[in-house]
């Protein structure tokens, strides 16, 4: 995939946003359209049909991402909504990280970067010391995103169906500079 945008970070901005306006399920349609889709291509050789995507879309509902114990962020390039990403708390100190999203023609501009950046804030708001997430090994731009960004392999946390290897990344504390 060509991608012919130019790597601008600083026409990136993110923002906590309800995860149930229009804006954000369309974003999170997308993502499951695309992760759904890059799985049956590569274990059945075609497409989702619109049925089996749309009942698997309703059968993952993103509620979860929402407070009192989650939170959904939009990455928005020059304004216009085009990222996602969701946190849900796990216990008192770690939070999952989910439907991380980039749309395609925006991948490679320094929006995934940003998105991260803005899900450790996020994170610590939410009293986190760790971020866990899981994923498949199809998704390697979303792996490389996560290494380039801190995150670390580490052992199964949970036994989700397509599940296949899972990251951490420990939030340090902010050291305010001594006056």
């Amino acid at each position: 995939m060509t991608n012919n945008a130019p790597r601008r970070p600083d026409l990136w901005t993110v923002t906590p946003a309800d995860v149930t306006t229009p804006e954000a399920l369309e974003l999170l349609r997308e993502y499951y359209y695309d992760v759904a889709n890059r799985y049956y291509r590569l274990h059945l050789g075609r497409e989702g049909s619109p049925e089996q995507l749309e009942a698997g879309l309703a059968d993952s509902p993103s509620d979860h991402l929402a407070a009192p114990d989650g939170l959904f962020l939009i990455g928005r390039h020059d304004g216009t909504a085009h990222a996602c990403a969701g946190l849900r708390r796990l216990d008192a100190t770690t939070v999952e990280l989910t439907r991380v999203y980039v749309r395609p023609e925006l991948r490679g501009t320094g929006g995934g970067a940003r998105l991260l950046a803005a899900v450790d804030e996020a994170a610590r708001t939410l009293g986190a010391e760790r971020i866990v997430l899981d994923t498949r090994l199809d998704l390697v731009e979303a792996r490389a995103l996560y290494l380039r960004n801190g995150y670390r392999e580490i052992p199964a946390y949970n036994g989700g169906p397509y599940a296949e290897i899972w990251y951490g990344k420990e939030l340090t504390t902010l050291v305010q500079p001594v006056s």
